[in-house]
């Protein structure tokens, strides 16, 4: 019991310890706004909302797009923009834009009606036939994701972005998602049911 306790308390300074500065993050936000918006509320349909993303899950992708940027592509995630953008950042900088803007609010999306009949089945109970996972497994009731297991919030984002990465994972373009599950899910997918997919998850919130 005693080692547990003393497991328990290092990793919560461990945690503690690795979460950024959230001012720091603001004052050093300023080039990320002319994309995702000053408050991470991006009104570019191609770019992420950053706004309300947990902080773990966003200081994962900008290490991976400096990873991407450093192998040349051949790990992390690969993306000319970004590349460019992680390239002067040191961990503590990145840690500190995360904190910034995970604190941030998001603004509310949509779901069309249009998408609900594809998108809701696809969604709630994926397609055991054919071997798709349900998307609320990993990214919850709401499309919030966990903080903790790494899976990111999804209610809200534009679906342009959504799609584009939907088909990132399925044309294996984009390779940094756990154990590779999106690849997996996202392989067995239609064009016609990404785009359900989504436009479906703008509006779970």
């Amino acid at each position: 019991m005693k080692k547990l306790a003393l497991l328990l308390t290092l990793l919560a300074s461990f945690t503690a310890y690795a979460q950024g500065d959230a001012e720091a993050g603001k004052a050093k936000s300023a080039t990320c706004a002319a994309c995702h918006g000053a408050d991470g509320n991006s009104l570019i349909a191609a770019n992420p909302v950053l706004a309300g993303q947990h902080e773990k899950y966003l200081l994962k992708q900008l290490k991976d797009f400096k990873l991407g940027m450093t192998s040349g592509g051949a790990q992390g995630r690969n993306n000319a923009v970004m590349a460019g953008m992680v390239a002067p950042l040191s961990e503590e900088d990145m840690s500190d834009l995360a904190a910034y803007f995970a604190i941030q609010t998001p603004k509310a999306g949509s779901t069309p009606e249009s998408s609900i009949p594809v998108g809701e089945q696809l969604y709630l109970a994926g397609d055991k036939e054919r071997g798709i996972a349900a998307c609320i497994a990993c990214h919850g009731p709401r499309g919030n994701g966990t903080a903790l297991s790494g899976f990111p919030k999804i209610s809200g984002q534009h679906a342009d972005y959504i799609k584009s990465q939907l088909m990132a994972f399925r044309d294996k373009q984009r390779n940094n998602d756990m154990n590779g599950m999106m690849q997996i899910v996202a392989s067995k997918l239609s064009d016609k049911e990404i785009e359900a997919i989504s436009l479906y998850v703008g509006g779970l919130h």
